[in-house]
């Protein structure tokens, strides 16, 4: 098993990292990073281009959260995926049997969540695997 880490780098994220650390040390559970990279449209130079800097972004991403887990002695496993942040936790959690899908949250009402598609909203809808949304902190800082 293991569990499953949407990344972005947002204050939220790191918040999550933080929780997803703890959880993965506390249950002997590698770290899955995940980073959906999906690009606007599908046709064209234009559109090979941004998908090349949205992986590379994605990558850049990952090391830093990688280096934070395995920091904290939890083995880690990094995925840029061509697919929208919520399909690519949910893929990813499915082919590695996460335990649970952890997220953060910016604190979004369920109507903004639900009109804006956040991704913690489409996975609290959507997985079948638990998900834990960590919100951010009261002071909106990174939580570190």
């Amino acid at each position: 098993m293991s569990l499953v880490l949407g990344y972005d780098e947002s204050p939220a994220a790191v918040r999550a990292l933080h929780v997803a650390i703890e959880l993965a040390a506390a249950l002997h559970e590698p770290l899955v990073l995940v980073y959906g990279a999906a690009a606007p449209g599908a046709l064209g130079e234009e559109y090979r281009t941004h998908l090349e800097a949205l992986h590379e972004a994605g990558r850049k991403v990952l090391d830093h959260a990688a280096g934070v887990a395995e920091g904290a002695g939890v083995p880690t496993t990094m995925e840029v995926l061509d697919e929208k942040p919520a399909q690519a936790l949910l893929d990813a959690a499915l082919r590695h049997g996460a335990r649970f899908i952890v997220v953060g949250s910016w604190g979004e009402g369920p109507v903004r969540g639900a009109l804006l598609g956040s991704t913690p909203h489409k996975l609290l809808h959507l997985s079948p695997v638990p998900v834990i949304c960590v919100p951010m902190d009261e002071g909106g800082s990174e939580g570190e």
